[in-house]
């Protein structure tokens, strides 16, 4: 065997960081054996359809919108819940799309969003020192049950299998019919100032879609308008059952038409093979998810996540930093994009709205002169994280916005274009983050808190954030009309 083939399990051979430590190996055998027999979660069909729209996305026709919780709970798969978060997600994309006027890719992380990577395996609870919180399919955010328990990925599968059902539920029961009158409530917003400027955007939808259905443009029950493709995510974290849900698929046969963006070709099978596939005769997926991606921790060039994710046919993401130098961008493209392939790879960066003109600038002009055409996305949460006075960890909308709209310019001037943004965020009314049109301050934190780990913008915040994206872009369309 080459050098550099790749397969399913050779991550093994490399160094692994993160990685968890189990009591008990043979146990972890069993329940990964477990999951790699279990039917995959998503399909390779629709896998595809997201890499054609991401090249979209990378080639400047289209948006990418990602969010969710920075790890989900296993509480989380309830119906309400998971309304919620679409619910956030389909409203923000509608406001980007009125503003932007192009195409929404919307990933959601979700159904999967388990794994939590730490600093440390160990942390002081009272007084005591104990593992860690690893994610609920690793150990318990209970201090007395922080052992690392191979049957919670087992629970992680089932778990992210009913809410990717009810999402595909929601999804074909009309849920993202956007002619919602409950959809446009802004009562949260204090500033006057503000309420009239986001009505003022609300009322021009109101009244395109009204436009739209008087002329039958929403008859169709295959409307965009009354459904969308919503795609799921999560960090790659524990690469055993990553692996587990690798799966074989037959390549096209020579000649037969590609998947395009928009169209569904037939289903392939995906389970492991009753007879083993030739290499050169099938892909590997990840069908797991749709879109995974390599956290900041993990994205050593020589270690074992690097190594797995260069062999999966998904699209990938890829957390970028301070800490990461041009050179080493431009290697992680070479290892993961050797194809050249428009939109294989989405760049999340995350920086901190102090430190985005120190780095970002440079890590753009590394890419440009490379024949990779990535997805620039900015992630405004991550490096925006400080501790409130009443020892509440939160974020700053005005800092998270600022993020943004510096990535937004840094761009423009390097003559490159934002292509998504990636939040961690929730469909609930709770107060983790303080500012935005509610003006929440650190004494307000208190009042809903309800965050195991980082926190995350608010229902109300997360539409902030859409619109004024999209007054910066409604901005731009007038200044070149």
């Amino acid at each position: 065997m080459a050098d550099n083939a790749w397969t399913p399990d050779s991550w093994r051979s490399k160094p692994i960081k993160q990685d968890v430590v189990y009591d008990d190996p043979k146990e972890l055998e069993a329940v990964v054996g477990r999951v790699a027999n279990l039917p995959p979660l998503v399909s390779s069909p629709e896998i595809d359809r997201l890499r054609a729209q991401l090249k979209d996305v990378a080639e400047g026709r289209a948006f990418l919108l990602q969010g969710g919780d920075c790890a989900e709970s296993f509480d989380y798969c309830n119906p309400t819940a998971i309304e919620d978060k679409l619910k956030v997600l389909l409203q923000m994309s509608l406001v980007l799309l009125w503003g932007m006027r192009l195409p929404i890719v919307r990933i959601a992380r979700m159904a999967g969003q388990y794994a939590k990577p730490r600093s440390s395996p160990y942390e002081t609870v009272n007084g005591e020192t104990i593992m860690s919180y690893r994610g609920d399919n690793v150990n318990s955010i209970d201090p007395a049950c922080r052992r690392p328990d191979p049957q919670r990925l087992l629970q992680a599968y089932f778990h992210s299998a009913s809410t990717v059902n009810f999402v595909r539920l929601l999804l074909d029961s009309g849920f993202a019919d956007i002619h919602q009158p409950e959809a446009w409530d802004l009562g949260h917003v204090r500033n006057p100032e503000i309420r009239r400027e986001y009505q003022s955007i609300v009322n021009r939808l109101t009244d395109s879609l009204e436009f739209m259905s008087v002329i039958g443009a929403t008859s169709s029950q295959a409307s965009a308008l009354n459904t969308v493709d919503l795609y799921t995510s999560h960090e790659a974290l524990l690469l055993e059952y990553e692996q587990a849900l690798t799966r074989a698929v037959p390549k096209p046969l020579p000649g037969a038409e590609p998947a395009l963006a928009g169209r569904k070709r037939p289903y392939e099978p995906s389970t492991p093979p009753r007879k083993a596939l030739a290499p050169e005769l099938c892909d590997w997926y990840n069908l797991s998810a749709h879109f995974i991606w390599i956290g900041d921790r993990t994205r050593q060039l020589d270690g074992a996540h690097v190594e797995y994710f260069r062999g999966v046919k998904n699209p990938v993401g890829v957390k970028v930093g301070p800490t990461m130098d041009p050179a080493e961008l431009v290697r992680a493209l070479d290892i993961l994009d050797p194809d050249f392939e428009s939109g294989r790879v989405t760049l999340i960066t995350r920086y901190g709205a102090a430190k985005i003109a120190d780095f970002l600038p440079a890590h753009v002009r590394a890419v440009q002169e490379t024949r990779h055409r990535p997805v620039w996305c900015c992630d405004p949460c991550h490096g925006n994280t400080t501790t409130a006075p009443t020892g509440h960890k939160t974020r700053s909308f005005d800092a998270i916005i600022s993020e943004i709209m510096s990535s937004i310019s840094i761009h423009r001037e390097l003559g490159s274009r934002l292509s998504g943004v990636h939040l961690e965020l929730t469909g609930e009314h709770v107060t983790e983050c303080t500012g935005g049109s509610q003006e929440l301050s650190h004494s307000d934190l208190p009042n809903n808190y309800q965050t195991f780990c980082d926190p995350r913008l608010n229902y109300e915040q997360s539409l902030d954030i859409a619109f004024k994206i999209a007054k910066v872009y409604e901005s731009e369309r007038e200044e070149n009309n």
